[in-house]
């Protein structure tokens, strides 16, 4: 039943796609719209002021407790934001956030792959590996 609304969903892109059909058109669309998403997240920090970013290196400690899980682990990492979206940026963000997902579902349909099977093999692989898929 939840694959319902994935499939309705690439249903409904597939049929809003006219102009932009071709392979080349689909992936620039979609690096477009990535930079205008982080576009978006870089105004919410340059033009409103709502977040900030004070990024430095990760500090992890030269010599790790013996009993050091990854949940002990994360507690050293940082996102280095400071702040929280405001309503017009969070706004702005989910906005491009969709035209992203429009578009990475443009070239599921481009390339015939069903976006709810992607979904599934991401969801079922994290589930296995959970915290130990450390994406680098």
């Amino acid at each position: 039943m939840k694959d319902v609304i994935f499939d309705d969903f690439q249903n409904i892109v597939a049929d809003s796609l006219v102009r932009h059909k071709s392979i080349i058109d689909v992936i620039t669309k979609l690096q477009e719209s990535e930079a205008r998403l982080c576009r978006a997240i870089a105004k919410s920090v340059t033009s409103c002021g709502c977040l900030e970013i004070n990024a430095k290196k990760q500090e992890i400690p030269q010599k790790l407790p013996d009993d050091m899980t990854i949940e002990k682990l994360q507690k050293y990492m940082d996102d280095h934001l400071n702040g929280k979206l405001c309503d017009n940026c969070r706004s702005v963000i989910e906005k491009e956030l969709g035209n992203n997902l429009f578009y990475i579902v443009s070239l599921c349909n481009t390339l015939n792959i069903n976006l709810y099977d992607v979904f599934l093999k991401e969801y079922n692989e994290l589930r296995l590996l959970g915290k130990y898929d450390l994406r680098l």
